[in-house]
């Protein structure tokens, strides 16, 4: 807890500590970035605690079908050894087998959601695969979904325009405001769409705390979600840069916490 909010980081990636440096700089390495932490667990929790965070949203991504299984497992293992600090995302594959068997599987494992990246999984967000995971999520489980690249045009803000329009029952959480570095394309095309929430991870560390404000002004309150993209980014400096932006006692606490409880029925 800081400043009397309840904290909880909704976007956090980790991983197993015998890989989790490797995976952590090859995200560095994908986004031409430093990268603040090692990708385990521990330092998770060490430093986001010392930052004020009161829980975690954690997830991982399967770059490969094969990998979905051994993953989810590991996200919901983890989630159940936290004490209550950790909720667990899991992923799928569009390009796997069994989707149905997949999906079916990480809900026994109590997972609260799932994490796709068009990006790394090489494959549209609108694209027919991905359409039948929505058709089984849409009025059941969120899907959190990485948006935005200027270099890529799987996850361009465009292509999830047909999703929430087909899906209107399926809850998306556009990370990175919608659109990492499309930020003012990503905020024109979903500022209207109430399906839509959007996270502020990898964000604050490129924008000013003036257009930090406008940008979130552009959104409904009710539909942002902090979260840090640890490893990426350290939960202290987030927070220093959040705080700094002297919003409302109410925005903060529904940024805070209150939006991602409702999202993830935390």
């Amino acid at each position: 807890m800081r400043n009397n909010y309840d904290i909880i980081d909704s976007h956090c990636h980790i991983y197993p500590d015998k890989i989790a440096q490797k995976a952590s700089q090859s995200i560095a390495d994908f986004y031409s970035l430093p990268v603040a932490h090692n990708g385990t667990v521990k330092r998770l929790i060490e430093t986001g605690t010392t930052a004020g965070v009161d829980r975690f949203v954690v997830q991982s991504v399967a770059t490969a079908p094969e990998q979905v299984e051994s993953i989810n497992r590991y996200i919901a293992q983890t989630a159940r050894n936290s004490g209550g600090l950790i909720t667990g995302l899991g992923t799928l594959h569009p390009d796997a087998k069994d989707i149905e068997g997949d999906i079916w599987l990480l809900k026994q494992l109590g997972l609260k959601g799932v994490k796709l990246h068009a990006d790394f999984q090489k494959i549209a967000i609108d694209d027919p695969r991905c359409y039948k995971i929505y058709e089984i999520l849409e009025g059941d489980l969120p899907v959190l979904l990485h948006t935005g690249d200027k270099r890529y045009d799987y996850s361009n803000p465009r292509r999830l325009i047909p999703v929430l329009e087909d899906f209107k029952n399926l809850i998306v959480i556009g990370a990175h405001f919608g659109g990492w570095s499309v930020w003012d394309e990503a905020a024109r095309h979903f500022s209207g769409y109430q399906n839509l929430y959007v996270d502020t991870s990898s964000t604050f560390g490129f924008f000013s705390a003036e257009a930090a404000r406008s940008l979130l002004a552009k959104y409904d309150l009710d539909r942002v979600l902090f979260g840090t993209d640890y490893p990426m980014w350290d939960a202290q400096d987030e927070l220093d840069f959040l705080f700094g932006l002297n919003l409302t006692d109410l925005q903060y606490r529904k940024l805070l916490s209150e939006n991602c409880c409702r999202v993830y029925g935390i």
